[in-house]
C-alpha cells in the first residue's frame, strides 16, 4: 500500500455523520406514510373510483414526469444558493400534506392533482437531499451512506404496508371507508418526517459555502460530459421499461390477491431489500458500483418476465421476493454511481439531471404499460425485461468515471 493510500485510509472517518443518519430517519418516516397510501392507490382507483388501467398509467406516469422537472430545478436552485435544507423541507412538507387529503377524493382528476403534489414534493427534495448526503460523506464511504439511507427508506416501506394491514383488519365498513382511513392516518408519519428534518438535519453553514468559480445555469445537454451523456441515455432506456410499481400491484390484484395480500407482497420484497441494502452499498465501495447495477438490471429482467407470466399466486410471490434483490442492487448504488460522474461545483444540478431523465422516461413508460396491460397483462412486463437486458449490455461497455465507482 502506498504512503498516500495509507494516509487517506487513516484520515477517512469510519462512521457516517449525524446528518446522514438523521436523513435516514426522515426517509423512514416518510416511506411509512408513502407506502401506507401507495400500496392501495391502484385498488382505490380501479375498485372505488372505477377507472381503467390506462388511467392508472396516466396518473402515475404524469405525476412522476412532472415531478422530474422539479428535480432538475431544485438541484439548480440548491447549487445556486448554496442551501440544501430549505428545498428539502419544502419537498417533504408537500408530500406529507398530500396523502391525508386523498381521503376526500371522489373524482380521478382530483386524485391526479394530489399525486402531482405528492410527487412534486419528492422531485423538489431529492436532488438537494442527495447533495446533503454526498457533502456530509467522504468518497470512500459514499456507497455506505447511500446504502444506509436506502435501507432506512426501505424499513419504512416494510412498516407502512404492515400498518396498512393492521388498519384494514381493525376497521369495519366497506372498502372505500377502509382505504380513506388509511390515507388519513398516513399523514401522521409524514408529519414526523418533517419534524425530524427540521430538528436534526444540519447542512454546511453558509459562511463556509464555496461559491462556484463560474456562474451556474441549468445544464444543457451539450454541456454535460460525453461520458455522463452516455450514462444518462442508458438510464433513460432502462426506465422506459421500468413503469410504475402500481402495475405490479394491479397484477397481484388480478391474479387473486386481496387488499391485505397486496400489502403483504409489497412488504415482503421490501424486507428482502432492507436486509441487503447496506451490505450491498459497502460491496459497491469495494468492487465498484457498475457491476452491481448491471446485475440489478438483469435481475429486473428475470423478475418482470416472472411476474408477467406467473400462472399462480405462489409463483408471483416468489418473484416479488426476488424483486427486492433488484432494488437492493440498484437504488442506493446507482445514486452513488451517478454522484461519481458529477462535477462537485454542480453536484445537486447534475444529480437533478439524472433524476429528471428517470422521470421523463416514466410518463411514456407508464402510458405504454397501461395500454399494453389492457390488451394483454403480460406484454408490458416482457417489454420491460427486454429493455433491461439491452441497458445492461450498454452499461457493461460504458467507460468508468475516474473514481472507485466504476
Amino acid at each position: 500500500m502506498s504512503i498516500e493510500t495509507e494516509t487517506q485510509a487513516e484520515t477517512t472517518p469510519q462512521r457516517l455523520s449525524n446528518t446522514v443518519i438523521a436523513l435516514g430517519f426522515v426517509s423512514l418516516f416518510m416511506d411509512i406514510s408513502t407506502e401506507m397510501a401507495y400500496t392501495q392507490i391502484p385498488r382505490f382507483l380501479t375498485l372505488v373510483l372505477g377507472v381503467p388501467a390506462s388511467i392508472v398509467g396516466l396518473i402515475e406516469g404524469l405525476a412522476e414526469s412532472v415531478a422530474s422537472l422539479f428535480r432538475l430545478v431544485s438541484g439548480y436552485l440548491s447549487d445556486r444558493s448554496g442551501r440544501r435544507k430549505p428545498l428539502t423541507v419544502f419537498g417533504y412538507g408537500s408530500s406529507a400534506l398530500a396523502k391525508p387529503l386523498m381521503a376526500s377524493v371522489t373524482l380521478w382528476p382530483v386524485a391526479l392533482l394530489l399525486r402531482l403534489i405528492d410527487r412534486l414534493g419528492k422531485g423538489i427534495r431529492t436532488a438537494p437531499r442527495d447533495a446533503l448526503i454526498t457533502e456530509a460523506t467522504p468518497m470512500a464511504l459514499r456507497g455506505r451512506a447511500f446504502g444506509l439511507h436506502r435501507a432506512m427508506d426501505t424499513i419504512g416501506a416494510v412498516i407502512g404496508p404492515l400498518l396498512g394491514i393492521l388498519i384494514l383488519n381493525a376497521i369495519r365498513g366497506n372498502l372505500s371507508h377502509q382505504l380513506r382511513t388509511i390515507f388519513l392516518l398516513a399523514g401522521i408519519p409524514g408529519l414526523l418526517a418533517v419534524l425530524t428534518l427540521l430538528l436534526f438535519v444540519h447542512e454546511k453553514p453558509s459562511s463556509t459555502y464555496q461559491k462556484p468559480a463560474t456562474a451556474l445555469s441549468l445544464p444543457k445537454w451539450s454541456e454535460l460530459s460525453p461520458l455522463y451523456r452516455r450514462f444518462l441515455v442508458i438510464v433513460f432506456l432502462f426506465n422506459l421499461g421500468n413503469f410504475s410499481d402500481a402495475f405490479l400491484l394491479l397484477r397481484a390484484q388480478d391474479i387473486g390477491y386481496s387488499a391485505t395480500g397486496v400489502m403483504a407482497l409489497y412488504a415482503l420484497f421490501n424486507v428482502v431489500e432492507v436486509l441487503l441494502d447496506y451490505n450491498i452499498g459497502i460491496l459497491g465501495d469495494r468492487i465498484g458500483r457498475r457491476p452491481l447495477v448491471i446485475a440489478g438490471y438483469l435481475v429486473f429482467a428475470v423478475v418482470y418476465l416472472g411476474i408477467g407470466l406467473a400462472p399462480s399466486k405462489a409463483i408471483l410471490a416468489v418473484f416479488f421476493v426476488v424483486y427486492g434483490l433488484y432494488y437492493a442492487l440498484t437504488q442506493g448504488v446507482q445514486r452513488a454511481f451517478t454522484a461519481d460522474f458529477s462535477d462537485p461545483d454542480k453536484l445537486a444540478t447534475q444529480i437533478g439531471a439524472y433524476h429528471m431523465v428517470v422521470g421523463i422516461a416514466l410518463l411514456p413508460a407508464s402510458l405504454i404499460a397501461g395500454a399494453l396491460y389492457q390488451y394483454r397483462a403480460f406484454l408490458p412486463f416482457v417489454l420491460g425485461a427486454s429493455l433491461a437486458c439491452l441497458s445492461a449490455l450498454l452499461l457493461a461497455n460504458l467507460p468508468s468515471p475516474n473514481t472507485n465507482g466504476g
